[in-house]
């Protein structure tokens, strides 16, 4: 910045500072030239976002710098919430559209693949990953707190996980935390699974748990994708199966750089996770298929882990996803994990 601006941008402090930044014309003192003014525009964009919600019918809409992010879809005849589409600050579409919408060229496989997920195959013999028409289901009950501002916003949701016969397996307390960044936004996801009135076990599978369909120019095997982890190794067949603190996909759209980085917390079940991705554009994070991944890892005694919760007993499952536009070396996201593991 120019020394010359300085002076311009404390006369705009004096007479226009306001709490959401905006900028009011009429407040403008008349000395204030329209450069100064576009610098000012320019500086506000690009310092902070304003993360807000607008719900409509079987949806919310979730907006940072007054553009839609994503949007939290719960419609009764889904068989789980998603997140549908996911795009970045920048409009770049990074979900598939099937089987949501039809996209000339893309793959038309794995229909349960829908957008931005939770969920898991093996509950209490329920297929909650693989299901395509419910039941079962994994049903929206309410929003519990949505709440925007600057630079974070806050959506929480209660699920219920309904089994084949009808019966209320677990509750879920779904909380989704949106950081909105200059070239990227996060959100923390923290799903907490509560056994309702009988035992829940959850036996070992690949097919779950915290997971995204890439769009197809984001895919590993026929698009620009590119798959790195924490252990620093690379391509889909070296992460499938392995335990990492957070793994990384990203390749080239419109001549940018574009990625998705999935990081796991600490306090999060089983952590450190094994993934279960795909090159053909599954990127999943699946704590708790532990013998199945040692089994086709080749570990030696792979130890089955079936999860089991008792009536009334919990179970934390957390992510962090960082939707971005430039590239991320793994110092970078070292360093994004060591900060984000600190959090509570």
């Amino acid at each position: 910045m120019k020394l010359k601006t300085i002076p311009c941008i404390l006369n705009y402090f004096q007479f226009t500072l306001q709490p959401e930044w905006g900028i009011s014309v009429m407040k403008i003192p008349p000395t204030v030239t329209v450069s100064c003014v576009m610098l000012l525009i320019l500086a506000a964009r690009t310092s902070v976002g304003e993360v807000g919600f607008v719900q409509r019918e079987n949806r919310i809409d979730v907006m940072i710098n007054g553009a839609r992010a994503t949007t939290y879809v719960y419609s009764p005849e889904l068989t789980k919430p998603v997140l549908y589409p996911v795009l970045t600050l920048s409009g770049i579409v990074v979900t598939r559209g099937y089987p949501f919408e039809e996209i000339e060229g893309e793959s038309r496989d794995h229909p349960h693949h829908t957008g931005l997920f939770f969920t898991y195959d093996e509950v209490n013999d329920n297929r909650f990953w693989a299901v395509t028409v419910p039941p079962p289901q994994i049903k929206h009950i309410k929003v519990t707190d949505m709440k925007g501002g600057r630079d974070k916003g806050t959506l929480a949701v209660v699920l219920n996980w309904v089994s084949t016969n009808g019966k209320t397996l677990l509750e879920e307390k779904r909380t989704m935390v949106f950081y909105s960044g200059v070239h990227d936004y996060a959100i923390d996801f923290s799903m907490m699974l509560t056994a309702v009135d009988t035992a829940v076990v959850f036996k070992d599978t690949k097919e779950g748990m915290f997971a995204i369909r890439v769009a197809s120019w984001l895919q590993e095997k026929d698009g620009t994708g590119a798959y790195l982890s924490s252990r620093d190794e690379k391509t889909a067949n070296n992460i499938w199966g392995h335990r990492d603190e957070w793994v990384r996909l990203d390749g080239e759209k419109d001549g940018r750089k574009v990625g998705i980085a999935i990081l796991n917390h600490p306090s999060s079940t089983n952590f450190p996770t094994f993934w279960h991705a795909r090159d053909y554009g599954l990127f999943s994070a699946n704590p708790l298929g532990q013998s199945v991944f040692e089994a086709g890892t080749g570990v030696e005694n792979p130890k089955p882990y079936n999860l089991t919760l008792q009536q009334g007993k919990s179970a934390l499952f957390r992510f962090l996803m960082i939707i971005y536009e430039g590239p991320r070396t793994k110092t970078d996201l070292d360093q994004k994990f060591k900060e984000y593991s600190k959090q509570k």
